[in-house]
């Protein structure tokens, strides 16, 4: 009963459903990850609702209408369709997101210049991001089927918050 509503919930409110999930798995991957780095510190839960706030506001929203365009501008799995979403994505919606990863970060932080963490650390986030993002996107596309995409993006965008939450915690 319950699976069957949940089904027609995300069917029903595909953009809501991936708007909390992304910020719930951002949130929810922020506070595990203190807890395993800080052992015996309580976390910061204000870093976590920081994240989840940037995660509900940007990178859900984001997402959603980001991953739909690829699919219309390029639909299909064929290995032509799947590299040139792969590429758009690695070349313009990677950029955006990290960068509104930082900005927003900084904003809520209220740091006076909120640019700078994205001076400092962007391209290091950036060329993580390469290594890991191509190989996850073309499984992804290859392997799950739609309803299962959004999932699986999310499931692994939390994976990739954690290298730039690493990123972030570096000092430069």
């Amino acid at each position: 009963m319950a699976g069957a509503l949940l089904r027609g919930g995300v069917r029903r409110f595909p953009w809501l459903c991936n708007v909390l999930l992304y910020g719930g798995l951002f949130a929810a991957g922020d506070a595990a990850q203190q807890l395993w780095r800080r052992r015996g510190q309580p976390p910061d839960w204000a870093q976590t609702r920081r994240v989840a706030l940037v995660a509900l506001a940007f990178h859900g929203n984001f997402s959603y209408v980001w991953l739909r365009a690829l699919e219309r501008a390029l639909p299909g799995r064929r290995p032509a369709a799947v590299l040139g979403k792969v590429l758009c994505d690695q070349l313009l919606g990677a950029p955006v997101a990290v960068l509104a990863f930082y900005t927003g970060m900084s904003i809520l932080q209220k740091k006076e210049d909120i640019f700078s963490d994205c001076r400092k650390k962007f391209w290091n986030t950036y060329k993580t991001g390469l290594m890991y993002w191509p190989f996850v996107q073309d499984q992804g596309r290859q392997n799950w089927t739609r309803p299962h995409r959004m999932l699986g993006c999310s499931f692994c965008s939390r994976k990739d918050e954690q290298n730039i939450d690493h990123t972030q915690q570096q000092t430069l």
